[in-house]
């Protein structure tokens, strides 16, 4: 019982060496990738790597062990079930091999070496078989506990099976089968936790990585959405560094460097047309460039101080238009996380350049039909207003005269440049232009009404807006009625926006009427003018604003109609 025990202490004991060492060897970045739980699809060259690997711990597992009644007490089935858990049946039988066959001829003759040659890569094939479909997670220390029982156990009895003579095999298994079992049990479990430990490590800097991009990508967004440009850039460079601590940072076009902000900067001066080599293959290439050395970069020869860099291009519509370069200081310094970042900036950017050329081109297309909508509308009023003057020429000239005052007026301020949007005071103006014709053309008929707000007259609304609703209300609503009627025009600014309607007590229609005025399928002669107008104006105002605030309509037949929408204050 004391050699039982004696023995299972020195296990232990080279289990926390070999605990220590594998923790530190989890540090590298080579060694590292076996986290990604890619190594059972990787290539042929990289599961020999980890089989090579493996199997050397194997042999160094042997080594490091102590004879114990003719056999070698060790920790070899450790990194052997490791190479199983980590990379599947081909890699943990590889691996067996290579531990199993140096045991074997390490002790040619010995009463368990045959034992152990085979039990080792059976170790390994049972870890890659059963660990991925037994375990309840990723890296699961309960499981590798059992798995490492069982491949011990396997050992044992091959050793009870094989070994000669029988005496020598039981007396082995009696010394070392209880505390090789447990050590190596325990040491596969202690490592497996070790994994999940590096793990949640990489997975806490993926997440932190994750947020910082995306931190990034909301704070670049107000300046990408203008285009690629000098500003847009330094202003990306600036937000990218002070974020993520590189060493430095560029942006740069096809044919110039846009920014640059970090070390070297007289070397990557804003404005100059010469672009490293690395970042020239990346655009020409759309790939993405990793370069670890100064060499590698281009920059061999000149006194800057950048070692490595990673460059990735900046896409619109999967057409290049830009590179970003992201650099370390020291050679070999892009780490996988910096590969990372570069990806996840670059793809975020791209998708910002290409929403602000949606944009750009969404507010091209508002313009043309805000234009095209107008085309429509002012020969309509022009042929109303010049049947009105004719109409007085002969009777009375002086009113003619002031009409042609007013139309003048009227278009003068129509055609000039101006914005798309103006002060609801001079859409007023336009208003009572066209007001003036109507109500010579009317007479006592018609009346007007005016209920606006003082404080409303600043506010921005969509020019020529106004008169083709008070046209709709005087032509469909007022003249139509015998008598005539009253057109009231009103405007109410709120905390939010400016509210403006126009209300007549004119003939009014039905529901169903309302329905089809803004029905985007309904005949262009269904309704006459009214619909094309009410269409018109509700297409403009959808456009601006969206089809929440387009044009509202309530109506009763005999009772007149009321037709408002709402004007964004901030828009």
């Amino acid at each position: 019982m004391d050699e039982m025990v004696g023995l299972s202490l020195d296990l232990f004991e080279r289990l926390g060496i070999l605990a220590v060492l594998f923790f530190l060897m989890m540090r590298f970045e080579l060694f590292r990738r076996l986290l990604t739980g890619k190594v059972a699809t990787a290539s042929s060259r990289e599961k020999l790597f980890h089989a090579v690997y493996f199997g050397a711990a194997g042999i160094f597992a042997t080594y490091y062990g102590f004879p114990v009644h003719g056999a070698i007490a060790n920790l070899r089935t450790v990194p052997v079930v490791i190479g199983g858990i980590l990379g599947g049946p081909l890699v943990g039988l590889s691996a067996g091999i290579i531990a199993g066959a140096h045991r074997y001829f390490y002790d040619i003759g010995g009463v368990t070496s045959v034992s152990c040659a085979i039990a080792t890569p059976l170790a390994g094939v049972v870890a890659g078989l059963f660990y991925r479909r037994l375990h309840r997670r990723a890296f699961d220390p309960l499981m590798a506990f059992f798995i490492g029982i069982v491949a011990e156990s396997i050992k044992m009895g091959l050793i009870l099976l094989l070994a000669h003579p029988q005496e020598a095999a039981l007396n082995v298994v009696h010394a070392i089968g209880l505390p090789s079992i447990l050590s190596n049990a325990f040491g596969i479990a202690v490592l497996v936790e070790v994994l999940a430990s590096v793990a949640r490590e990489q997975e806490r800097a993926m997440a932190q990585q994750a947020q910082t991009t995306l931190n990034i990508a909301f704070r670049t967004l107000p300046h990408l959405r203008h285009g690629l440009n000098r500003d847009s850039a330094m202003e990306a460079s600036h937000i990218i560094r002070e974020m993520t601590g590189l060493d430095a940072v560029s942006i740069s076009s096809e044919n110039e460097i846009l920014a640059h902000e970090g070390m070297d900067g007289d070397q990557h001066t804003p404005g100059g047309h010469s672009l490293p080599p690395a970042a020239r293959r990346a655009f020409e290439t759309g790939t993405v460039v990793i370069a670890p050395t100064k060499d590698a970069i281009g920059c061999a020869g000149q006194a800057g101080r950048l070692g490595s860099a990673i460059v990735v291009p900046l896409k619109k519509w999967d057409k290049t238009v830009g590179v970003m370069e992201l650099y370390r200081q020291k050679e070999h310094a892009i780490s996988r996380l910096d590969v990372e970042l570069a990806n996840g900036l670059a793809h975020l950017f791209s998708n910002q350049l290409e929403l602000g050329e949606i944009e750009l081109q969404r507010k091209l297309v508002a313009e043309a039909e805000i234009k095209a909508l107008q085309a429509q509308i002012n020969p309509h009023f022009l042929f109303n207003a010049i049947s009105t003057i004719i109409s007085y020429t002969r009777t009375d000239p002086q009113t003619a005269s002031c009409l042609l005052v007013k139309l003048a007026e009227f278009f003068r301020k129509n055609i000039s440049p101006t914005a798309n949007k103006v002060p609801l005071s001079v859409e007023l103006e336009h208003c009572e232009a066209y007001i003036a014709i109507e109500k010579a053309r009317f007479e006592e008929r018609l009346s007007i009404v005016y209920e606006i707000d003082d404080e409303a007259l600043s506010c921005n609304v969509p020019s020529l807006i106004l008169q083709p609703l008070v046209e709709n209300g005087v032509r469909h609503g007022i003249l139509p009625k015998e008598g005539g009627g009253v057109i009231h025009i009103g405007a109410r600014k709120g905390a939010d926006g400016l509210l403006i309607s126009i209300r007549d007590n004119g003939v009014g229609m039905s529901r169903e009427r309302i329905r089809s005025l803004l029905s985007e399928t309904a005949a262009p002669h269904e309704g006459g003018g009214l619909g094309l107008a009410l269409r018109n104006v509700n297409s403009r105002l959808a456009t601006l604003y969206g089809e929440e605030n387009g044009l509202k309509i309530e109506s009763e037949p005999g009772e007149g109609t009321t037709v408002y929408f709402w004007v964004p204050v901030n828009a």
